[in-house]
């Protein structure tokens, strides 16, 4: 299915049927705001964008004003693209045509002030991953520190003063050249100051991921930056609450959550997991998830009886930003490229801990005692029988 038959935004979708106080009371119940803060975008980057064929929506988040600490204001932003061209192009076309939308919508990403930016999952190639074929998509794969991608970022991150995630198919030459799905973290000054590997590998249907890559092995890994401490939970790990419990623990202000997620497979989940997550946690979340349909030259099979097809489905794009008392922004377009900047104030992080308590009350010693007996093979679930 295309993109020319798929509704083009939920959000729109409900604002345009809704006026006046129905529309704020559905704002209220389903943002968590009667307003969503909108913030003006630059009118040169309204028309760059119309013509480029990318979306731009800002929004803000405010705390209350302490006596103590001065506001702590961050520019967070993310990025959903579609591939460039076919998929039967050469790898270097591909990932040069890819580079190149991209760099437009960094270039206004830096104009609007972002600080802090995130591409999807996998965002240099297509996601291939379901045809479970190495040859050409391993061909993707790249060095975290000075691959096409990361040597192409560092540039852009240097020139804007911008932290920049970038997801991409790594591959480790120092181990056996092993393939992993990283997210590397390049500073504002062009360093690579680390990456995640992606801690759970999908399963399921079409997505085939474990013929290309295994559970990482980098653990929960916040990285403290000039704009707060940030970390990356890629995509899949979305859907385990420890997961996300873990960077929280470990002190992330923000968390991102570059994806790659299909029509009728998780859209009823999307925008639930990295909300609750936001709320369980104290922190901010970014949900990411690319857009457009994918074809592949060569039809491929699923775990889930279907007949041999040569795409996923539509990429429903879809991102969106939540704080930590669970107000989120609207999602980004269900069909286009877009680019969603959120203004973050970083003591909200704190605020809602204090409000909530939900740090203080969590009993981590509670769950780690039930945990270390649930991971022995003789394990008997705390069941009370009914006689």
């Amino acid at each position: 299915m295309g993109t020319a038959s798929e509704l083009q935004s939920l959000d729109k979708l409900v604002s345009n049927a809704l006026s006046g106080q129905d529309l704020q009371e559905f704002n209220r119940i389903h943002y968590g705001r009667i307003s969503n803060h909108e913030l003006e975008i630059k009118k040169n980057n309204i028309l760059f964008g119309n013509e480029n064929h990318f979306e731009i929506a800002a929004y803000k988040f405010p705390a209350n004003k302490e006596e103590i600490r001065k506001p702590r204001i961050v520019k967070a932003g993310v990025i959903q693209n579609s591939i460039a061209i076919p998929t039967d192009q050469p790898v270097t076309k591909q990932r040069c045509a890819i580079f190149e939308k991209i760099r437009k919508i960094i270039e206004t990403a830096a104009d609007e002030g972002v600080n802090i930016l995130c591409l999807q999952e996998a965002w240099s190639m297509p996601f291939a991953f379901c045809t479970r074929e190495k040859q050409p998509w391993c061909e993707f794969a790249e060095s975290a520190l000075d691959g096409p991608s990361t040597l192409f970022l560092k540039e852009l991150a240097i020139k804007y003063g911008m932290i920049i995630i970038s997801p991409i198919l790594e591959r480790d030459e120092v181990h056996g050249d092993t393939i992993w799905n990283t997210a590397v973290v390049i500073n504002e000054m062009g360093k690579v100051i680390g990456k995640h590997r992606k801690n759970h590998i999908p399963r399921v249907g079409d997505f085939n991921e474990s013929t290309y890559y295994f559970e990482g092995n980098t653990g929960h890994p916040v990285f403290e930056t000039s704009f707060g401490k940030i970390a990356v939970n890629i995509c899949y790990g979305r859907h385990h609450p420890l997961n996300w419990l873990m960077f929280g623990i470990n002190g992330a202000e923000i968390v991102f959550n570059p994806s790659a997620t299909v029509a009728g497979l998780s859209e009823h989940l999307w925008a639930v997991e990295a909300r609750n997550a936001a709320i369980a946690n104290s922190y901010f979340t970014c949900a990411i998830n690319r857009v457009g349909t994918e074809k592949f030259p060569n039809e491929f099979t699923s775990g889930d009886g279907k007949t041999a097809h040569k795409e996923f489905g539509h990429f429903y794009g879809s991102s969106y930003i939540t704080a930590p008392d669970g107000s989120r922004t609207p999602g980004l377009s269900r069909v286009k490229d877009g680019l969603l900047i959120a203004e973050l104030d970083l003591n909200l992080c704190r605020q809602i801990k204090d409000k909530w308590g939900f740090g203080m009350t969590q009993r981590l010693d509670l769950y780690v005692n039930s945990l270390s007996k649930a991971v022995n093979h003789d394990f008997e679930p705390q069941v009370v029988p009914r006689d």
